[in-house]
This record gives C-alpha cells, structure tokens and sequence, in this order.
C-alpha cells in the first residue's frame, strides 16, 4: 500500500491511502479516455473522407451521365462549385415540395454546372419586342383565332398519344428555341391534315429567315418563322437539313421540303380559356414564356407556378402539346428543346388558370396549312 499526503485547504496535511488495485484502476481509466479520443478523431476524420469522396462521385457521374468535357483544371474547379451550390438549392427548395410548400421539384440536370444569367443568356431566344419584329404584311398572314361554339373540351388533352409530336429535340448553346416550337407547332398541323409525321428542320429557319426579322441563334419569333415557310413555300425536313446549334449559310433545298403554311392565326392574348380551345380543337401551340427563373433551369417534377413568373417580360418559345390536372392542379403540358434529360424527359407541367403563369397565354399561335 502507497501513502499519497496532500495539504489541505488550511494548510494542513492528510494522507491518502491507495492500493495497487485502484492505481491501476485509475491508469486504466486513463487510457480508455485516450483511445476513446482517438477514435473519435479518426471517425471525424473518415466522415470527412467520406462526405468529399461523396461529393466526387457525384461530380464524377454528373460529368459523365451528360458527357462534360472542360477546357482547364480551372474551369472545372469553377464548374463543379456551381455545381455543389446548385446541388444545395436543390435540397432547400425540395424539402419545401416535402412540406406541401410548392408543387414542384427541381433536380441535376445537365445545366446543373452553368451560372443563371449564362443560362438564360445562352438558351433564351425568344424577341419579347413582337411589334418591332414583325416583317411582311401581317393582314395577309394572321388571323385571330375563334372559339368553336357549342363545342364541349375534354378535361384533358395530350397530342403525344395522337402521334402528332415528334420526339424532344435539342437546341445546344443556341437561342434558337423560337425555331423548335415553330417546326412543332407545323409538324402537328403537318400530321392532323396527312396523318404522316415529318420532323423538320430547325436550322432551315436559323439559317433562312432573317429577312423575315429572326436572327438565327440570336433570338427570333415563331409567326416570323411562319412568315418565312409560307412566302418561302416550304421548310426542309430534319433529315436533309440536319441541325447544327450555331448560325450557317441557308441552303434550302424545295426538293427536300416536308410541310408548308398558308399563314398563321394568334390566339386572343392572355385568354387561357382560348388557348385551351385551340390546343383541343387544333393541335399543339406555339407559346412564349418567361423561362428566366432558376427554378425553370432546374426543373426536374410536379406542376410549376413560381409567383416571380412573369406574364409579359417573354423570353423562350415553346410547345403545347396538351393540358391536364394532377393532384388537382390544372397544367399545361409543355414541350421543351433543351433535350429529354431536362425535367420530365423534356416536358414541363406549367400551371394552368392561374393568372396566365409565366405568360403562357400571351403570344400564341399556330400555323395554317
């Protein structure tokens, strides 16, 4: 047995006796403490591990899934950081869709790597100005569209079932989406009339039309673009005039022509009740929207309505293939051009009676064949 003396608090000393048993005790103690230590540290330092080799193979698979190739270690560096913050947003704005918050999801997508305002600077080639863009003599070309009377509308419409859509196409870093919805909205007129389905060609019009106020990859509008294939007699299909994401010398072919318009008609702005006449009673429509929010970039499910959409400020064309409710929400089936991997396999649901959401009543139209 050992004798420990210590001084106590009056100054006086006592003695402590302490048995090999307890010393050991103590000592023993003292070692669990430390390794106790150390394998937290260790832990700590595999979930860190962990959580970074986490964030790589999905970087990894991203690049991969979407074929993403740079041009130095540095822009991948900036790449993969928008990526991660993009990556953060989504998480935030989905717990919200979780929680009943909002009635859409949005996901990875191939844009997932790309700043907003170089998105839409890129993608977004809708001319808002319609009255300083229009060419040629409008009473000659336009018509306003009139709702068929006595006629009762299906609760739903989806023109994909029909056969009158062809697949989502995709527009590359080229604002040519004003030329997709227009071959879209002509391919559906095109079938309803010869019941053959003819893909055409988007870079006929990019490279053709802008005596008719287009601009190629620079923006342009879908009635300028009917404007053309009537005067012009014709647009190539996709098959001989193949599509190429960037601005080219026009060499339309009228042997190779698949469809041709005699015109084209505007549906009453801002009607929803007039567009869903016409997308019913027609075929699919040509719609501009304003597609500037990132939500719309990121859109991966569910009914989109965004309070920040704008019913004027227009800036991407696109297709409406049909309408619907889900969940009961009445939307707007859309088809996009910014390829199958972008929301549900290229499509958007936009909702619908609410306010002309993101102005898709606004400017549409359809062509006359």
């Amino acid at each position: 047995m050992n004798v420990i003396y210590k001084t106590g608090p009056d100054g006086s000393r006592f003695s402590v006796f302490t048995t090999r048993l307890e010393r050991y005790s103590v000592a023993n103690l003292y070692i669990k403490m430390k390794l106790l230590f150390l394998f937290s540290v260790v832990v700590i330092s595999c979930h860190a591990v962990s959580v970074f080799d986490l964030v790589q193979e999905q970087w990894s698979f991203f690049k991969a899934q979407h074929e993403k190739e740079y041009e130095s270690e540095t822009e991948e560096r900036f790449r993969m950081k928008i990526f991660m913050e993009n990556s953060h947003k989504i998480a935030k704005h989905n717990k919200l869709f979780a929680q009943g918050k909002v009635s859409y999801k949005i996901g990875l997508n191939k844009y997932a790597d790309m700043l907003h305002h170089e998105f839409i600077s890129i993608l977004n080639g809708f001319n808002k100005t319609k009255s300083n863009k229009l060419y040629g003599n409008k009473q000659n070309d336009a018509i306003t569209f009139i709702e068929p009377a006595n006629v009762i509308l299906p609760k739903s419409v989806d023109w994909r079932t029909s056969g009158a859509v062809t697949p989502v196409k995709d527009q590359g870093h080229c604002g040519s989406c004003w030329s997709f919805s227009a071959t879209g909205a002509l391919e559906g007129q095109h079938f309803r009339k010869t019941r053959q389905l003819v893909s055409l060609s988007e870079q006929n019009l990019v490279d053709c039309s802008h005596k008719y106020g287009n601009n190629g990859c620079n923006g342009g509008l879908m009635d300028n673009a009917f404007r053309y294939i009537k005067a012009n007699g014709g647009i190539d299909t996709e098959q001989s005039y193949p599509y190429h994401a960037e601005d080219g010398v026009c060499h339309y072919d009228p042997k190779k022509s698949g469809a041709t318009d005699r015109g084209y008609v505007d549906i009453p702005s801002g009607s929803e009740t007039s567009l869903m006449s016409a997308v019913a009673t027609i075929g699919p429509v040509s719609v501009a929207i304003d597609a500037s929010h990132e939500t719309f970039q990121l859109y991966s499910d569910g009914v989109y309505s965004d309070p920040e959409c704008s019913a004027e400020q227009l800036d991407h064309g696109v297709l409406v293939v049909g309408y619907g409710t889900e969940n009961g929400k009445d939307y707007w089936l859309v088809k996009n051009s910014w390829g199958n991997s972008w929301g549900l396999d290229g499509y958007i649901k936009i909702a619908r009676n609410s306010n002309n959401m993101c102005g898709i009543a606004t400017q549409a139209s359809y062509p006359l064949v």
